[in-house]
């Protein structure tokens, strides 16, 4: 990320100036990533779909680029990022530029990793594999607490301005056997979890139960969605409103050639979403000779869900999707009796 390189429209006096303030060559990365019809500026569409984060509503954002574009001129270009965001970065500003240091040094490594690796000695290169793997559990571990930060200071902000919200508990009587593995799916997740076969594999498969539960749900859906059938209950019972779990069904159409980046994604949304209170289940099939995917999710309630929706992790399998899918992806939910999942898992 050299701004030497990247910037061309903007004059070479504020290029030069950015250059003698480390770490903002981020903001030029940004503007990359953001600037979908690479023009070299930023639409307020393009600033709002990157910048959105679920708490600013849409005029607090517009407000927010108008006060960017200092030029008026209805775009954003690097020097207004960097200059707006420059003025608030405090502590960061060593972040940044350690950022820009570790970017470097991580590059340099590589590279010089490309050149020796095949004529090193085999304890040479077992040093290698090893100082690799930790330098990513390293940087596994800081991103986990820039997540911890970034969902909490979201969560405090949204009750701020909505107050706080009282979630709904459902009393659930879970199995010990599915009770000791949603425990250690908390605590850590073990190098077996079945999610890491995604993958290679492209199935979530946690046991055949459930698959024949899906399966089943699939075809009522697919039954009712076709208006073969109208169904009516043979003996009425009255129950709670709050007393069902929501199912949310997914379909996503993957692009062939972002298969590979796709389902590395929904495994690191479905590791992040599975660990999420008041998520009960996630289950993904894909249909065979197509790279069409369907995704089923069991959450407690509605409230909960639209909570999951909100978070950091959500929304970034969301951006992905813009690149990943072929066309936009189809949601269904659905309310079941919660007394469903309690036979279930007894």
């Amino acid at each position: 990320m050299d701004c030497s390189e990247e910037v061309q429209p903007a004059s070479e006096e504020p290029c030069a100036q950015l250059e003698l303030k480390k770490g903002m060559s981020i903001f030029i990365d940004i503007l990359r990533r953001a600037d979908k019809n690479d023009d070299g500026k930023l639409s307020f569409d393009e600033f709002k779909a990157y910048f959105s984060d679920g708490v600013l509503t849409a005029e607090e954002l517009k407000e927010l680029f108008h006060t960017i574009d200092t030029h008026n001129t209805d775009n954003l270009d690097t020097d207004e990022l960097c200059e707006y965001f420059s003025q608030h970065l405090g502590e960061y500003e060593n972040v940044l530029a350690a950022l820009e240091d570790l970017n470097i040094s991580i590059l340099k490594a590589m590279d010089k990793t490309k050149k020796d690796y095949q004529e090193s000695t085999h304890l040479e290169q077992f040093v290698t594999r090893f100082l690799l793997k930790e330098t990513t559990n390293q940087l596994h571990s800081l991103q986990s607490s820039l997540e911890c930060a970034m969902e909490t200071t979201a969560e405090q902000t949204r009750q701020e301005k909505q107050g706080p919200l009282k979630p709904e508990v459902l009393s659930i009587q879970w199995s010990g056997r599915r009770s000791n593995r949603r425990l250690q799916r908390n605590n850590s997740l073990s190098p077996n979890n079945p999610l890491l076969s995604l993958v290679n594999s492209g199935i979530y498969d946690e046991d055949s139960q459930w698959i024949v539960q899906v399966n089943r749900l699939q075809k009522l859906i697919d039954r009712l969605e076709q208006k073969e059938i109208r169904l009516e209950p043979v003996e009425e019972e009255v129950v709670e409103s709050k007393s069902h779990i929501l199912i949310v069904q997914r379909q996503l159409s993957v692009l062939e050639e972002e298969l590979e980046e796709f389902r590395l994604a929904l495994r690191q949304y479905i590791e992040c979403a599975c660990i999420q209170t008041g998520c009960l289940h996630i289950a993904v099939q894909r249909l065979a000779n197509e790279s069409r995917y369907i995704l089923y999710e069991f959450w407690e309630n509605n409230n909960v869900w639209k909570n999951h929706l909100q978070t950091n992790y959500s929304k970034t399998f969301q951006r992905g999707n813009v690149d990943f899918l072929e066309t936009p992806e189809t949601i269904t939910t659905m309310l079941v009796p919660a007394s469903w999942w309690v036979l279930n898992n007894n």
